[in-house]
């Protein structure tokens, strides 16, 4: 983009005259939350005035703050890169870099500082005007440079990474996450919630984008994942909160903040940099989420191989038996996450079109990549039929059950077996009468739900063929659905009544069935049928089955592969 376009003090930055040492040529890096200067020696990263509610950059105090976390936090990984905060001052002549404060610590092996300014440690000039003159106008976080060649993210394009040297990456990381990254009850409790809020918030935050860089199916999977997830793997998750697996963490470890500054040193010459600081909602997490970034970004990047190397190296270091089941679930997060920043860069008013194509494309890339995580464990779906006798809601319901591979439970057999009949055997006890009291119905209703819930808990789609004439009844297994993760559908079965009336009759005749259906009883239901009008219309699904051609369940499947695309196959 035109240099005129950037802020005044951004555009000040592009030449060599504010700097207090020499410079070389002078590039401009930005992300959506960032503009970060290299030099020839050294690196400036500079907050943008942005608040995107999860992240608020928006006054100077906000950025001094945060400016002084980030340098922090980095120095538990990457101790002799992060050199301190200087402020950008303006002054009668412009705008300069106040390093005055800052001191370089005695040279190191490959730091990277050009070799006429080595020494025993010195400070940088600060500059025309001298230390405190002119009004701070900004902060940045100054670096020394790493070497750009010795970068993952380059070394891959290289293919110059090898498995030793994942292996050296979790070798780093097992140590530092197990005693240099801060914990407590408290941080672990904070996490735990944290994440499920971020979730939350991520979903609001891609919702803008769907159609754009997330598909309308993608999005539903990865928000019924989320909902699998956290009903079906509970135990694990608690457990890692009271093992405290949850602490202050990167947060951010992709391969472009690591680099093998000395390979030759194993764990000791990688840095590890650029760590999240700006949000404790996304910085207090369990450890998974670190190994799950790198391992997202390898596979992101073609490198399955070396991200299962990394993943079972660290495993085994870190004892960390209960790590491969929460893996996938980060993972997919991990993706989100990038995806979602992606998708910032396009309505970025600063960021040139070109930019703006390259970052859509990423940004697919990285739903599409969540959603392979998300297939790791597909929700379960809980059907449930709805309608009058006679409507042939068994028949919908076994064809439905097949082509979900679902256990189909009938109420009919359920409440003839729990009387110890035979499911075959005739009752023409009256209307809401014997087998068919009020208090027989709410067991029948009680035992289905509890068959279900051992089902779908094992992700196991079902299928309840039942009457579900009362909304109480519908309520309960739409609840049933959000305590399970699974996802909840209705069939609103009808048909004619003349039909009605001629199927029940013959039903009778033939006496195969484990309904007593009658049309007397049908009329008494008709009379205190409840219309579905509770459920959602894009989970209501209303079938005629008058004639023969309408008990096709293609439609059904259809609907049912809107709301839960990983649970229907085909």
């Amino acid at each position: 983009m035109p240099a005129s376009d950037l802020p005044p003090v951004i555009q000040a930055l592009l030449s060599a005259t504010p700097y207090p040492h020499s410079t070389g040529r002078i590039q401009l890096v930005q992300t959506h939350i960032s503009y970060v200067f290299l030099t020839r020696d050294y690196v400036y990263k500079i907050k943008k005035p942005v608040d995107f509610g999860f992240l608020n950059y928006s006054t100077l105090g906000k950025r001094r703050y945060y400016c002084q976390r980030e340098l922090n936090l980095n120095r538990r990984l990457c101790s002799d890169t992060y050199i301190g905060v200087v402020p950008i001052r303006k002054t009668r002549d412009g705008y300069r870099i106040d390093a005055s404060e800052v001191r370089l610590k005695p040279d190191l092996p490959g730091d990277g500082i050009a070799s006429s300014e080595r020494g025993s440690g010195f400070s940088l000039a600060a500059g025309p005007g001298g230390a405190g003159a002119g009004r701070i106008v900004e902060y940045a976080v100054l670096m020394r440079r790493l070497p750009e060649e010795r970068m993952m993210h380059r070394l891959l394009e290289r293919n110059a990474v090898t498995k030793p040297m994942v292996r050296s990456v979790a070798e780093k990381l097992v140590p530092f996450h197990q005693a240099g990254a801060a914990t407590s009850a408290r941080i672990a409790a904070y996490g735990d919630w944290a994440i499920r809020y971020n979730v939350r918030e991520n979903v609001r935050q891609w919702t803008p984008y769907v159609g754009r860089t997330i598909r309308e199916e993608q999005d539903v999977i990865l928000r019924n994942y989320t909902e699998a997830f956290y009903a079906r793997r509970a135990d694990v998750m608690q457990r890692r909160v009271d093992e405290l697996r949850i602490r202050e963490c990167h947060s951010d470890l992709r391969s472009d903040a690591v680099c093998f500054v000395d390979p030759k040193s194993g764990p000791d010459g990688i840095c590890i940099f650029d760590c999240v600081e700006f949000n404790r909602r996304i910085t207090h997490v369990d450890v998974a989420r670190d190994v799950s970034f790198l391992m997202m970004d390898l596979e992101y990047r073609g490198r399955p191989d070396l991200a299962a190397a990394f993943t079972d190296h660290y495993i085994e270091k870190a004892a960390d038996a209960d790590l491969p089941d929460v893996l996938p679930y980060y993972a997919h997060y991990n993706a989100c996450v990038r995806g979602k920043v992606e998708s910032f860069l396009l309505d970025a008013p600063t960021v040139p079109e070109s930019q703006k194509r390259a970052a859509a494309k990423r940004a697919r890339r990285y739903f599409e990549l969540a959603c392979r995580y998300a297939e790791s464990l597909p929700p379960a779906m809980l059907v449930i039929t709805c309608g009058l006798d006679g409507t042939r809601k068994s028949n919908i319901a076994r064809k439905i059950g097949r082509r979900l591979d679902a256990a189909v439970l009938t109420s009919d057999v359920v409440r003839k077996e729990m009387a110890g009949m035979d499911p075959q055997e005739r009752v023409l006890d009256e209307y809401r009468g014997g087998l068919y009291s009020g208090e027989m119905t709410g067991r029948t209703y009680q035992a289905l739900s509890d068959a279900a819930r051992e089902q779908l808990m094992a992700g196991r789609s079902v299928v309840l063929d039942a009457s579900f004439t009362r909304r109480e009844h519908r309520r309960a297994a739409a609840r049933l659905a959000r305590e399970t993760g699974a996802q909840y559908a209705c069939i609103e079965v009808g048909a004619a009544e003349d039909a009605i009336r001629e199927r029940l009759a013959g039903r009778l005749r033939r006496g195969r069935d484990a309904s007593d259906a009658r049309w007397d009883i049908y009329v008494q239901q008709r009379r205190r049928f409840q219309r579905p009008s509770e459920v959602p219309p894009e989970r209501l699904i209303s079938v005629d089955t008058t004639n023969r051609r309408a008990r096709d369940v293609e439609p059904i499947l259809a609907a049912l592969r809107r709301i839960s695309p990983l649970s229907v196959s085909g």
